[in-house]
C-alpha cells in the first residue's frame, strides 16, 4: 500500500536539484523517432501501479494511446520517486505529482506544468476508530489521543494552524496500520482510498475524514510536463491528455481490465482490494466540475487558493502565478 507521507517530502528537500538527463534525445529534446513511428513518451509514476493510476493503464490496454499515434511507456515509481525533478530534467516527458509539488517546483525555477488532474478532491485524510464516535475532522483535535502524521508537510501544517495539536500526542507515521490496529485511540494519516480498506480487511471498524473537508484541497495524481516541451510539442500533450481522459472514462466504467494489469505488476494489491480501491475513489475523480469541464480539467481559482494557502503557511515565499502552473490542453 501507498506510503502517504511521501507526497511532497522529496520536493521540500530537493525541488531545486535537477539531475542531468541520461536519455538519448534529438534536437528538440525528445527521444529520436522516425517520421512514421509512433511518438514514444514516458509517464513516470510517483508510486507503484495501483488504482489511482487506473486510467493511465486503461488508456494503454484499450489502445487509446496507440490510436493517437503515441507509444506510451509507464514507469512505475515508489517511495520518494522524484517525478517532478525527472520531468524538469528531461528524463521523462511526463510524470505524476501533486499540485503543491508543482507550485514548490516552480518557485525553485523548475518549469513543470500540470495538464490533467485525476483527483479533483484530494484523497489525503485521517483515519480513526469508529468506536471513538467522531463526527468531523475537528473532533480529532479536540479529544486526547495519538495522531500519527508526518509533520512538515503542507497539509499537516494546515491542520495544525487551523485546529492546533495541543490536545493530541503527535508521533511519526512509521509503524502505520499495525500501530493503528493496536491503539484504539490512534488517528492515522491515510489516503481514504487505501489504508482504511486494509484496516477494515484486518477487522477494524474505521471512520475517515478528508483533509479537503477542512479546506486544504490540492489537485492530486496530476499529470505534469515541462513548459518548454508543452510549447514545442503541444500536439503530443493534447493527444496524450485526450487519451488519458478516455482511459479514465473507461476505467471508471469498468476497472477490471486495467486492474488485472496493475495487480500483475504490483502483486501486493490483490484483485478484491484493487476493485474496492477503484470504487472508493470514484467520487473523488468524477465530480460536478468534471461533468461540466471534463475529466482532469483544472480551474485557476483552485490554484490561486492553494498558492495563497502555501504562502500563509510560509511554505512558499516566491509564489508563481496560478496561470503558469497549469494548462488544459
Amino acid at each position: 500500500m501507498r506510503m502517504t507521507n511521501r507526497l511532497i517530502a522529496g520536493a521540500l528537500l530537493a525541488c531545486a536539484l535537477l539531475p542531468v538527463g541520461c536519455k538519448r534525445q534529438d534536437a528538440n529534446g525528445t527521444g529520436a523517432a522516425s517520421a512514421n513511428a509512433p511518438q514514444h513518451v514516458q509517464i513516470a509514476l510517483n508510486w507503484k501501479p495501483e488504482p489511482e493510476f487506473g486510467g493511465f493503464y486503461a488508456a494503454q490496454a484499450s489502445g487509446a494511446y496507440a490510436s493517437r499515434g503515441l507509444d506510451v511507456e509507464i514507469l512505475p515509481g515508489g517511495s520518494g520517486t522524484p517525478t517532478v525533478q525527472m520531468v524538469g530534467a528531461g528524463r521523462a516527458e511526463f510524470g505524476i505529482a501533486s499540485a503543491d509539488e508543482v507550485i514548490l517546483a516552480r518557485q525553485n525555477h523548475n518549469d513543470v506544468v500540470a495538464i490533467f488532474a485525476v483527483y479533483q478532491t484530494n484523497p489525503q485524510g485521517l483515519m480513526t476508530h469508529a468506536e471513538r464516535g467522531f463526527n468531523s475532522i475537528a473532533d480529532v483535535f479536540t479529544h486526547p489521543g495519538t495522531l500519527a502524521i508526518q509533520r512538515g508537510l503542507p497539509y499537516a501544517d494546515f491542520l495544525e494552524k487551523k485546529y492546533g495539536f495541543d490536545k493530541v500526542t503527535v508521533v511519526p507515521n512509521t509503524a502505520g496500520i499495525p500501530a493503528f490496529l493496536r491503539d484504539p485511540n490512534m488517528t492515522l494519516q491515510c489516503f481514504v482510498t487505501s489504508e482504511p480498506l486494509v484496516a477494515q480487511k484486518a477487522g477494524a471498524k474505521v471512520k475517515t475524514f478528508l483533509v479537503a473537508d477542512a479546506g486544504y484541497n490540492p489537485y492530486t495524481a496530476v499529470l505534469v510536463t515541462r513548459g518548454d516541451y508543452l510549447r514545442s510539442h503541444g500536439d503530443v500533450a493534447k493527444s496524450l491528455v485526450s487519451a488519458v481522459r478516455d482511459g479514465w472514462a473507461a476505467y471508471l466504467k469498468d476497472p477490471a481490465p486495467a486492474n488485472a494489469v496493475m495487480t500483475r505488476l504490483n502483486p501486493t494489491v490483490d484483485a478484491p482490494t484493487a476493485a474496492a480501491m477503484a470504487d472508493a475513489q470514484k467520487q473523488l475523480i468524477e465530480t460536478a466540475d468534471t461533468q461540466k469541464a471534463g475529466l482532469g480539467a483544472m480551474a485557476a481559482d483552485r490554484w490561486r487558493t492553494l498558492i495563497q494557502q502555501l504562502q500563509d503557511l510560509k511554505v512558499v515565499t516566491s509564489p508563481p502565478k496560478a496561470e503558469e502552473c497549469f494548462a488544459n490542453p
